[in-house]
């Protein structure tokens, strides 16, 4: 009923068998992005490629993400466990051929309502702007986890309530980061229209990516761009986005990077006047200020230069 032991088994773990895909897909693209600016039409802004000190923040960031997501998932497990043996009114059979492609979608839209709050509260944004702190798009950033996914619990809740067996929740999340993964790129164009239409694509993600004021808090996807489509934040991509975040930060270091936006939160909280204030800090928008309110705050996009400046991005917007 409670065995965690299948749940922490590597052998169980689609990602286990992913990995060595993760490795052959970062040293191809590394390969072929050592001239990012080829194939570039004149006057377009050139791939960003890869410079190493960001790419081994990023793989540090990764490592630590995995064992906060096994700390994530001993916590949860037991909670979501409880619900689906004694508050949901049935439970789906795991056997029918329906059922992993509706725990899939089921997962999908769970991930895009958490994505959309951590965009959008400042709390939520503390932690996953560390994700999106890279000025580089390829592989090693879809690597650039976060260390603090403890808002992905409440999202994630009515999926046993649905009936669906908490074990198969695990692994569609995990089958979602690997399709993930893949839309880490510069280097794949538009896909055809009909998978643009459904699926969140490279040419979407790098869209999400981006700090121009016209990609922000767009195409929240996991897989499927449909919710995008949906609930009104979709956004095609027009140019090659300038990517990273909106405020500078100068920083490899990842407790900086994972935690230097909670410190921040904390100083704002201490020094607020009123609760009204304390409030916003913690979940208004990003950038919120008394003096902003309730618009976007900081959302002026910094030029990059990649090759000089490879940080120029910082923890508000």
């Amino acid at each position: 009923m409670y065995d965690l032991a299948p749940l922490l088994d590597p052998a169980k773990n689609p990602i286990t068998y992913a990995i060595p895909f993760f490795l052959l897909s970062l040293i191809l693209e590394a390969i072929a992005l050592t001239r990012p600016e080829e194939g570039i039409a004149a006057g377009e802004r050139p791939r960003t490629g890869y410079m190493m000190r960001d790419f081994w923040t990023s793989i540090s960031m990764g490592l630590g993400s995995l064992v906060w997501l096994t700390v994530f998932k001993i916590a949860t497990f037991f909670v979501y466990q409880w619900v689906f043996l004694n508050v949901a009114p049935f439970h789906l059979d795991t056997s029918a051929w329906w059922y992993w492609p509706a725990v899939l979608i089921a997962l999908d839209l769970a991930f895009y309502c958490t994505h959309r709050f951590v965009h959008r509260a400042n709390i939520g944004w503390a932690a996953h702007q560390s994700h999106h702190s890279s000025v580089y798009m390829n592989f090693g950033t879809a690597l650039r986890q976060k260390w603090n996914p403890w808002f992905d619990f409440v999202f994630f809740l009515p999926i046993p309530l649905l009936g669906f067996a908490p074990w198969t929740a695990y692994a569609a999340f995990s089958i979602s980061l690997i399709y993930q993964f893949c839309t880490h790129t510069e280097l794949i164009d538009k896909l055809p229209r009909p998978i643009e239409l459904v699926f969140n694509t490279p040419s979407h993600h790098r869209v999400h990516h981006g700090s121009d004021p016209e990609y922000l808090d767009k195409n929240y996807a996991g897989m499927l761009i449909i919710w995008d489509r949906m609930f009104g934040t979709f956004q095609a991509e027009i140019r090659r986005p300038t990517y990273g975040l909106t405020v500078p930060v100068e920083t490899y270091n990842p407790i900086k990077l994972e935690y230097g936006a909670f410190a921040r939160i904390a100083g704002q909280v201490r020094h607020a006047r009123t609760w009204r204030e304390r409030w916003g800090y913690v979940f208004g928008p990003p950038g919120w200020t008394p003096e902003v309110s309730p618009g976007r705050g900081a959302t002026t996009p910094a030029s990059v230069d990649t090759e000089v400046a490879p940080w120029r991005r910082g923890f508000e917007r």
